[in-house]
Parts: C-alpha cells; structure tokens; sequence
C-alpha cells in the first residue's frame, strides 16, 4: 500500500511540474520570447510586435502564478506600442510603470531560469 501511494504522490507531483512548465509548451516557448527581448528597441514598432505576440502566446500557457506578471508585461507593450516610437510618450510610460514592470519581468525572468532553463534578457 505505501509503494502504491508513494508512486501515486510521485506521479502528481510529476504532472503538476509538467503543467506548471510546459502547458502549451511554455518552456519551448519562452525561448522564442527570450530571444524576442533581446536587445528590444522599445522604440521599434515591429520589434515591440514580435516580443508582443509571444508574451500573448505565454500568458495563456503561463503557471497561474505568473499571469498577472504576463498581464503586467502585456499591458506594457500595448502601452509601448501605442506611443508609436515617441520617446517622450515612452519616457513617461516608463516613469509610470516602470516598477511595475521591472517586477513582473524579474518574476518571470526567475521563474523561467529556475524552472525552464531559459535565460531572459532585456
């Protein structure tokens, strides 16, 4: 009886890591978001776009505790990207939310060396 439980704890505790890492294949996909971020020109429109669209793909695969810190990150680029490469507009965004931000991407950026392997850069 306690190798059946102690097999069964083994086998949860596996599929919960599996889920936390790679539900919609968030580990493989957070080095394509890596390899977006680095050196990001956040004034660069189609730069912000890229690194844009795989934080959408990660925010859905995401473990639950990190998706406020990828709604964080998404928020930011929405904002980024409607300021169009404005420096002053970025400025602002940035003496706005940038605590914010820089939370979230710590967050993130730990949760994906730690559990993934992935370093995050930017």
């Amino acid at each position: 009886m306690r190798k059946v439980a102690a097999l069964v704890a083994v086998v949860t505790l596996s599929v919960g890591t599996l889920t936390a890492c790679s539900g919609g294949d968030y580990c493989s996909e957070l080095q394509n978001y890596a390899e977006a971020v680095k050196g990001l020109d956040i004034k660069d429109k189609a730069a912000v776009d890229k690194m844009r669209g795989e934080a959408k793909k990660l925010s859905k695969s995401a473990p639950d505790d990190l998706k406020d810190d990828w709604k964080t990150v998404l928020d930011y680029a929405d904002k980024a990207k409607d300021a169009n490469g404005d420096t002053a507009k970025l400025t602002d965004l940035a003496k706005k939310d940038g605590e914010k931000i820089a939370a979230a991407s710590q967050a993130i950026a730990k949760q994906a060396k730690d559990t993934c392997k992935v370093n995050i850069e930017g």
